[in-house]
Order: C-alpha cells, then sequence, then structure tokens
C-alpha cells in the first residue's frame, strides 16, 4: 500500500493547476478567433443584403439601350 504525501499531494495539484490554466490560455484563444471570424461574417452579411435591396446600378436588360444605338 502506498501511501502520499501532503507534498505530493500539493504537487499533483499544481501540476493540475498547470495544465488547467494552458488550457483555459487555449480556449479563450480559440473563442477570440471564433468571435472575430463571426464578426466578419456578420459584416459580409450585412452587406450582402444591403447589396441585395439596393443596387449600385441599372442591371438587367430592361435599363440596355437597344443595339441601334
Amino acid at each position: 500500500m502506498t501511501t502520499t504525501t501532503d507534498d505530493d499531494r500539493v504537487m499533483d495539484l499544481e501540476i493540475k493547476l498547470a495544465y488547467q490554466d494552458k488550457l483555459i490560455r487555449e480556449l479563450d484563444a480559440l473563442v477570440r478567433t471564433f468571435g472575430e471570424k463571426l464578426d466578419e461574417t456578420a459584416r459580409e452579411v450585412k452587406e450582402l443584403k444591403q447589396s441585395l435591396k439596393s443596387p449600385e446600378g441599372p442591371t438587367g436588360p430592361a435599363n440596355e439601350q437597344p443595339p441601334h444605338y
């Protein structure tokens, strides 16, 4: 039967804490990246919606000059 001393238990807890800190930093970076991508995508969707509502110039055959001009 093995007995663990208080020093061993503290060391184990410190190791676990170090891994958790690293994981939290990595997850934070990932969440920030996804947030930036989400913001960018939302801007693009907004721009696309805006361009569909009001085209910049006349489009389609109704606004073209006849071929004899």
